[in-house]
């Protein structure tokens, strides 16, 4: 009879025993947060750091709404911060509107200080930080940092550095022109400066950049990846690029050269060159690294047929990049437009196993999801397996409102020996329009779920 270690290293999943391990908890009704806004999708926050934990939603009126606790407690401290007028929209800048884009970050800073921004797409900052220490009371409306190119804003990002520094990435300007810029901060001085004197990525006002969050890989490098836009519909998207450095201020190739600052298309390091038009899409590319440290980029785009390939990519010794094709579908994602657009394909980071194996969870709306495992040495797709288990109970994946169209949105994260979920439930994307209607408010729960022996068997991507 076979261990139950080897059960689930055969990928064979004992449900009574998982729940078994899991407890109750996996299917218990969890802690009432809220209710939430439900006409459309826009990622939450949760962090839990610490001792502490924060989470950032918008309520059922759409306002920005931020509770925190100390891990133990009971009770949330619940803050609604203000807001300011937003110019050129009928709305202030704490209350969301229909757009996806807006969605909210949180951080802390050296000295335990709460960091918040989001709710931006082109708009001025939206910025708020405690006064005290991990107390969400006391926070604060600044709206700014260092106060230049501060009014046409979208996709916050915060960060650390190797160092523990907090530093914040954002874009100034808009789809098709813009450029992505990046502040550090003092927490001594209370105070934020450019990390670089220029932006990082820069359009030239032609064109801007669609870039992951630096990746702080196992060299010690950071690494980042970007595809260039030219105009704000999707199908603009080209030429897949690359740049690391080991303190975010001194950036080079994958050749190891020196990059002039700002980075922009002519000096990029190109991992694809795929044009405009030829299926590079920003919602699908990511960064893994193989057995040797190497960076290995994943990411969609169409082959010579006009069909969705999925590619990984992987520097090679002698410069320049080496391609490997890793699917053959016959079928063609076949986005265009703008606003907020529904995922048809999905393809995960590659991941080392045991024993050095490569592997890349995909997930597509044509057909289906699964996990290829790729040779070491050339990233060759050697076999096709099932997906991994999903990454919630199901419990909590079923839908439980009744009205048409819901879908499940969660945030799951892994601190203090726990693993908390957040979960609520929304309508699908509608590429940033508004509905004539919304659903009544929905359930914002936090789920506190042990980690276990067979976690790793019934949780994939969270």
């Amino acid at each position: 009879m076979l261990s139950l270690r080897a059960l689930v290293r055969l990928g064979i999943v004992v449900l009574t025993l998982a729940s078994a391990r899991l407890g109750h908890a996996a299917e218990a009704a969890g802690e009432l947060i809220d209710r939430v806004w439900t006409g459309h999708p826009v990622s939450f926050a949760l962090l839990t750091e610490r001792g502490h934990q924060f989470i950032a939603y918008y309520d059922a009126e759409r306002r920005l709404t931020i509770v925190g606790r100390k891990l133990g407690d009971k009770k949330w401290t619940r803050v609604q911060p203000p807001g300011v007028s937003v110019p050129g929209a009928n709305r202030d800048s704490n209350i969301t509107n229909w757009d996806s884009h807006n969605f909210l970050k949180l951080a802390l800073d050296r000295e335990g200080c709460l960091h918040v921004s989001g709710n931006m797409h082109v708009n001025p900052l939206v910025y708020y930080r405690t006064r005290a220490p991990f107390d969400v009371a006391t926070l604060e409306r600044l709206d700014r940092m260092t106060g230049d190119r501060e009014t046409r804003c979208t996709y916050p990002v915060f960060f650390k550095t190797a160092a523990g520094d907090l530093v914040f990435r954002y874009r100034d300007g808009a789809s098709g022109n813009g450029a992505d810029l990046y502040n550090v901060y003092d927490s001594a001085t209370r105070t934020w400066r450019r990390l670089l004197d220029t932006p990082l990525l820069d359009g030239e006002g032609h064109r801007n950049a669609y870039a992951t969050e630096p990746t702080l890989g196992p060299d010690g490098y950071f690494h980042l990846v970007w595809m260039w836009r030219e105009s704000p519909v999707a199908e603009t998207n080209h030429a897949l690029s690359y740049a690391r450095s080991r303190d975010l201020v001194h950036w080079e190739n994958s050749r190891g050269e020196s990059l002039r600052l700002p980075i922009t298309l002519a000096t990029s390091d190109l991992i694809d060159p795929a044009k405009v038009k030829e299926g590079l899409i920003n919602m699908t590319q990511a960064i893994g690294f193989d057995a040797a440290n190497r960076p290995i980029v994943t990411y969609h785009r169409y082959d010579a047929h006009g069909n969705s390939q999925a590619y990984a990519a992987r520097p090679h010794a002698g410069g320049g990049w080496d391609l490997v094709q890793l699917s053959d579908w016959d079928f063609r994602w076949n986005f265009s437009g703008g606003g907020s657009l529904v995922a048809e394909v999905s393809i995960g980071a590659a991941h080392v196993e045991k024993g050095g194996a490569i592997t890349v969870n995909f997930s597509t709306a044509a057909h289906g999801s699964g996990r290829w495992r790729l040779r070491a040495d050339t990233l060759e797709r050697t076999v096709e397996l099932p997906p991994l288990d999903p990454p919630l109970p199901e419990g909590l994946r079923r839908v439980r409102s009744d009205y048409p169209g819901m879908e499940v949105q969660s945030i799951s994260v892994r601190a203090e020996g726990r693993r908390w979920v957040l979960r609520w439930e929304t309508l699908g994307r509608n590429r940033d329009l508004p509905r004539e209607s919304a659903p009544p408010p929905a359930e914002l729960r936090l789920y506190d779920l042990p980690e276990t022996e067979l976690s790793d068997a019934v949780r994939v991507g969270s």
